[in-house]
């Protein structure tokens, strides 16, 4: 990453406007199938959307993608930071965005840590494309059973800004993803 884009992303992972960050996003080039493949860490980009900071109350860890047709949208870690993914389907998304003032709560997220694991599962419940998105086509993670479509953007190789579209937003929810190592077998 060079120095502007450094400087230019600490300054929004500090919080910024959703013009300012969606005007970075758009000052990036595409990020390919290729580059998503591995495990990220994820973190939200504050920018007054109603789910700043809601995904890390509940554990979010990140993302990973084993492949264009395995990806794991909900990535979280369990209380020995033991990591597990979700299927995205068994979250009541219109329940959370109905009431999310109750689910940004202690005892919401602390209600949700403790029954995560019953939303476990190994299998993907997302696949990832290129698609159009913004005027430019890049690498986008498309989730099977939500109206959600995770589109991606990169800083460098292994940094990405993601915004994710969701039907019945006017704008979307911006986060990023730093790779992680690969865990030695």
């Amino acid at each position: 990453m060079t120095g502007d884009l450094t400087t230019r992303m600490q300054t929004l992972e500090a919080g910024s406007d959703p013009a300012t960050a969606l005007a970075f996003y758009d000052s990036l080039p595409a990020a390919t199938l290729d580059q998503m493949i591995g495990s990220w860490h994820g973190a939200g980009l504050p920018t007054g959307h109603v789910f700043d900071g809601l995904l890390e109350k509940f554990g979010w860890h990140g993302k990973r993608f084993d492949g264009a047709e395995d990806a794991h949208p909900l990535v979280f870690a369990d209380a020995d930071e033991k990591l597990f993914s979700i299927d995205p389907s068994r979250v009541p998304m219109g329940m959370l965005i109905d009431h999310i003032e109750l689910a940004r709560s202690s005892a919401a997220s602390g209600l949700f840590r403790m029954s995560a694991k019953i939303l476990a599962t190994q299998k993907p419940q997302a696949r990832l494309r290129m698609t159009e998105y913004r005027g430019v086509v890049t690498a986008t993670m498309i989730y099977d059973a939500l109206p959600i479509n995770d589109v991606f953007r990169a800083v460098g190789p292994d940094i990405l800004v993601g915004a994710m579209d969701m039907r019945g937003f006017e704008r979307p929810f911006m986060f990023t993803l730093r790779r992680e190592a690969p865990v030695a077998a």
